[in-house]
């Protein structure tokens, strides 16, 4: 008798078509349709996860720089002060002390001016 693999087979269909759940259409149901969809969500999951570094670097640069203006400086010179005096304080944290405490953004300003 041969071995045909049948519960293998099954069960890597099912995995495919667990994966593809929510999915419209043929998407979730047909095998080389859902393959095809499975795919292509891994290929844009792979660039969205590095474009959403870029995106967030980008907001936080925007608040800096609108905290900053309301204190009468750029962002650039603003950054180019901060690292001229050795402050080790990323962006992230930038952002987020001008959004939740600006008043100690406001004096950070003050301390690099």
């Amino acid at each position: 008798m041969r071995a045909r693999n049948g519960s293998i087979h099954k069960n890597r269909r099912q995995k495919l078509l667990k994966s593809n759940k929510g999915y419209r259409g043929a998407r979730s149901r047909l095998m080389k349709v859902a393959h095809e969809a499975f795919m292509r969500a891994g290929v844009h999951g792979y660039s969205g996860r590095k474009q959403k570094k870029r995106q967030y670097r980008s907001l936080w640069i925007v608040r800096i720089n609108a905290a900053a203006r309301e204190q009468g400086i750029s962002y650039s010179a603003l950054m180019a002060r901060l690292s001229k005096k050795h402050a080790q304080i990323n962006r992230k944290m930038l952002a987020e002390m001008a959004v939740s405490e600006p008043e100690s953004f406001k004096s950070l300003v003050s301390s690099v001016r």
